[in-house]
């Protein structure tokens, strides 16, 4: 039974948008969160970071210094040329483990999650394995050129240029989805339909999380 003798509420599921920076995974939150018949939370890596100290925030913090503890936005230069990287420090690290870990409690709890997250690590991936074992996981695979990436981050105000390139590669090395859509061709209404058909179809399972899982072991 749940708090005060009430009945366990059942747990919730949890729709996981993975992609790039400006790919566009918080307008197809917005737009799930319209069409879903079930309420959805959204829970995104944006909100948390939002959530640490301004002192922890870095640009370009040199080595030792909170910037550089907590969640650091570097130039850097390599064979991809010059872009932004997203760097998380020992103290931004700890936040992420424990956001992935709240997004679990509040399933657990019979919330319905929408994640809206960058995998930009293969140890970033496998947390989230370890975080969400046993739940209800629809992992979403969220597509777009660089070349819509890019145009789209000198639009965005407050967005540094660069940024989707670091991770343009590593967000999808995983390679298994249970479903991809891709937002350059189609609009987020097209994009959440065909999301929300996955979800709500009888019988559909979602296997990547657990394929990702049997693979490891």
């Amino acid at each position: 039974s749940g708090l005060d003798g009430e009945p366990k509420m059942p747990e919730g599921t949890i729709i996981f948008l993975n992609g790039t920076s400006s790919s566009g995974k918080t307008t197809l939150a917005l737009a799930l969160q319209e069409i879903l018949p079930e309420p959805y939370l959204h829970m995104a890596l944006d909100q948390f970071r939002d959530g640490m100290p301004a002192k922890y925030r870095g640009l370009n913090s040199p080595e030792g210094t909170l910037g550089a503890m907590g969640l650091n936005v570097v130039p850097v230069m390599n064979h991809a040329g010059a872009h932004t990287d997203i760097q998380f420090g020992s103290m931004g690290c700890t936040m992420l483990r424990g956001m992935r870990r709240a997004i679990a409690c509040m399933a657990q709890a019979g919330n319905n999650i929408i994640i809206d997250d960058i995998i930009m690590n293969d140890g970033f991936l496998q947390d989230y394995l370890d975080a969400l074992e046993g739940l209800n996981v629809i992992f979403v695979g969220i597509r777009c050129p660089m070349s819509v990436l890019e145009e789209r981050e000198q639009r965005r105000v407050g967005r540094f240029p660069g940024t989707a390139i670091a991770h343009f590669e590593s967000a999808h090395a995983h390679g298994i989805y249970d479903i991809e859509v891709d937002t350059a061709t189609q609009s987020p209404e097209i994009c959440a339909e065909k999301i929300k058909q996955f979800v709500c179809r009888s019988g559909s399972k979602p296997t990547a999380f657990p394929e990702l899982r049997i693979r490891r072991r």
